[in-house]
């Protein structure tokens, strides 16, 4: 049962925007406001490293700026005598680097800029290797630094059919969640402007149709909670938040309607990632300005950056209700999904995801994703034109919530990232089925880098993109993998364990599937490395401080994770992204107790048919009670043998997620749930009927007691898997 549904299931967790204008918004703005010239750099201010609250982030009059903190002298220098080189941003203002450390035996100090000629060299090799071991069938690059882009390049192809090539001005890729950070940017414009404040409840900025709902709980979803990740919504996904065809995109109000989450935590308690929370953003702020979201995006971001190849619009027909499509010119340009197969690569559909335009539907070029990076790391500015304001621009570093060192804080809507050599980053990732981005600014060193992949294997190369560039030029060259800790080794046990995500369906099917791939077992080895293993990687640790801090290391790279304690045991762990809260659970919460109750009911469900072909003259003689009881546990051997080979079927289609995702549920999961639905409820039945099976009568008419135990420990293994089910919520054909 295990192999079926966890080796099938696995692919699931890689889950885990014209012409004329229609009636929600006129066509969008095709030029972008002229650059003014000529404006100055204000210095950059100082900024803190622990969470500040809301009320001491609005602009004071007066404010003296603080004297910018010594640099070594060769840093200075080689600061202030730099040469740009690469092609520049017209019109952009140059980005002070920033007061950095130097880092101990790195190849560059932080006021020295990167060499073009060597970082190209290093991305060709990082990029070209990962595309031949991966298979990415398209990759988009751009590096920026003190406002100039160093590199901007295309490897791959952008589509097979016909063949493409990738264009870092052209080519049009996916950049999923890094939308999200568009979202918090008119967020924060809106409270600069006084229309939202990020302490209210987020109700006060949203029509009544899609107002949050207390459903049992007492306080309130603050803006802020929206941006931390911490509303307490589950998290579903299936058949809903990508689409493979444009029939099935709704408007963002009426998708925030029909797919209301479950509340299943109290507002601000824990961080788990949002996609419905910064859909929610996106409407309030789109309500509050009285304009449609990607109209509002192009005229206060867009247009004003000059990011002519950058859109939250969508490649399809108008309709009525809906936004306008992309404009054709770029519908030429865009970047299509890419898959990988044992035959080779194949194309797949365009992803859909308009109705949560604020949270995935932006597509960009990695040149228009330069000229972002360069206004996030000049405080909100770019040729002159202010974006926002310096209350975002501390905002967009300063984290709501205070998490253990190389965990995610949530800056205001912006991941956080520990990278090498001690430098902090902001930025966001990006993952729809087949694309795969990094934004990652990097303002201590004026740096700005932006990949993104088209293909479902390029979310590795992604994710350690950004790592691998400041390490190879900024951080002090490592040696991995990192030493065990024999006290760890000794005190196993308290960490030891299997953990479940917060972020997940609490309820019906969706909620079964991720609570079956949604798991992390939590292992030490006798050397002393703690190990994690998902549905995807496994991963090594090592302790990073002391062992009681419970704050671990990558053996091999910069990641972390940090465990909280309780009675001298972990209760649970923090992931580096911030997006989720690993549990420990409990023994009816592990896949391998469903794995045993599944095996042992497909064994009782065999026994019990071939008792028919098997059994004895002798042992069919019964009373009226035991032939009922009989005929409903056959049945129930029936359903349940059933259940387990439609789930086996729809298990062997799911090797490509996008037919998980798509076709959610499907005929086959559903008629697997209801046909174990049904083996479940007849479970009662047989219960109810123990007390007189065993009663029975005289011998000559009634069963043996080998066969009253073999028909109650049936019962009990039914019951057993019955139970585990529901909790699972497996038993549910009706929720999807």
């Amino acid at each position: 049962m295990r192999i079926i549904v966890t080796a099938a299931l696995s692919a699931l967790a890689m889950m885990l925007a014209g012409p004329s204008a229609t009636a929600q918004d006129a066509a969008a703005p095709a030029g972008a406001a002229a650059p003014v010239a000529g404006a100055a750099q204000a210095p950059a201010a100082a900024l803190p490293k622990q969470p500040v609250p809301y009320t001491q982030l609005r602009p004071k009059p007066a404010v003296k700026p603080r004297p910018a903190a010594a640099r070594p002298a060769a840093a200075a220098a080689a600061a202030v005598g730099a040469v740009a080189t690469g092609p520049a941003v017209a019109g952009a203002i140059p980005v002070a680097a920033g007061a950095a450390p130097a880092v101990a035996g790195a190849r560059l100090a932080p006021g020295q800029p990167l060499p073009p000629a060597e970082l190209e060299t290093f991305i060709d090799g990082v990029v070209k290797d990962a595309m031949g071991r991966e298979h990415i069938a398209g990759v988009t690059v751009s590096v920026v630094q003190n406002g100039q882009v160093v590199l901007k390049k295309g490897y791959g192809f952008a589509s097979l059919n016909p063949q493409r090539a990738v264009d870092p001005d052209r080519t049009l890729f996916r950049v999923a969640s890094i939308s999200k950070t568009f979202t918090w940017i008119a967020l924060m414009k809106e409270v600069e402007a006084g229309r939202m404040r990020l302490n209210q409840p987020v109700n006060l900025y949203l029509p009544e149709k899609v107002q949050v709902k207390d459903q049992g709980y007492d306080q309130p979803v603050r803006v802020t909670n929206l941006m931390d990740h911490s509303p307490g919504f589950e998290d579903r996904a299936l058949g809903q938040l990508f689409e493979d065809r444009a029939s099935r995109v709704r408007p963002l109000d009426l998708y925030l309607r029909q797919e209301r989450p479950r509340r299943v935590h109290a507002p601000g308690v824990i961080s788990t990632y949002s996609n419905y929370g910064a859909a929610l953003a996106g409407e309030a702020v789109s309500y509050t300005a009285g304009k449609p979201f990607e109209r509002l995006i192009e005229d206060e971001i867009l247009v004003p950056l000059g990011m002519t190849h950058t859109t939250f619009r969508e490649p399809r027909p108008a309709k009525a209700g809906l936004p306008s499509p992309m404009p054709a010119a770029l519908v030429a340009d865009i970047a299509l999904p890419v898959h990988w197969t044992r035959t080779g690569f194949e194309q797949r559909k365009y992803e859909y995801a308009g109705h949560v335009a604020p949270a995935a539907s932006a597509s960009s070029t990695a040149g228009d994703m330069a000229r972002y990076m360069i206004m996030l790391l000049n405080g909100g500015q770019l040729n002159g034109v202010t974006i926002y304001g310096p209350t975002a621009a501390q905002a967009f570093r300063t984290p709501l919530r205070k998490t253990p060192a190389g965990i995610n804080g949530w800056a205001h809507g912006f991941m956080t990232f520990d990278l090498p050599g001690g430098y902090r980053g902001y930025g966001h990732g990006g993952d729809t089925l087949d694309f795969h981005s990094s934004l990652v600014t990097v303002p201590a060193l004026g740096l700005g880098i932006f990949i993104s992949t088209n293909s479902e294997t390029g979310a590795p190369l992604a994710g350690r993109f950004a790592s691998r560039v400041v390490q190879q030029f900024y951080a002090t060259p490592q040696v991995f993998p990192r030493a065990g800790s024999p006290e760890l080794a000794a005190n196993a046990d308290a960490v030891t364990g299997y953990y479940l995500t917060s972020r997940r369906a609490y309820s019906g099917l969706e909620g079964f599937v991720t609570s079956v791939v949604g798991g992390t077992t939590v292992s030490v080895t006798p050397q002393g490395r703690l190990v994690t293993t998902s549905r995807d990687e496994t991963r090594t640790w090592v302790p990073d401080g002391p062992l009681t801090d419970r704050l671990f290391i990558g053996t091999d790279g910069d990641r972390r994770i940090a465990f909280t304690n309780e009675g001298g045991q972990a209760r649970a762990f923090l992931v580096s992204y911030g997006g989720a809260l690993m549990e420990r659970a409990a023994v009816w919460w592990r896949p391998t107790t469903l794995a045993w109750l599944g095996g042992l009911a497909g064994l009782a469900s065999l026994a019990t048919l071939g008792g028919i072909v098997f059994r004895n003259r002798r042992e069919f003689r019964e009373n009226q009670t035991q032939a009922r009881a009989s005929l409903v546990q056959n049945i129930q051997a029936v359903l349940w043998l059933i259940a387990m080979a439609l789930l086996a079927l729809w298990a062997s289609k799911t090797g490509d997620v996008a037919y998980v995702v798509y076709r959610w549920p499907g005929a086959l999961l559903l008629t697997a749930s209801a046909c174990a639905l049904v083996a479940s409820m007849l479970t009662i039945a047989t219960l109810v009927a123990l007390p007189a099976i065993w009663r029975g009568g005289r011998r000559v008419d009634s069963w043996s007691h080998l066969r009253k135990a073999g028909f109650t420990l049936t019962v009990l293994i039914y019951a057993s898997l019955a139970v585990v089910l529901a909790l699972w919520g497996a038993l549910s054909p009706w929720s999807g």
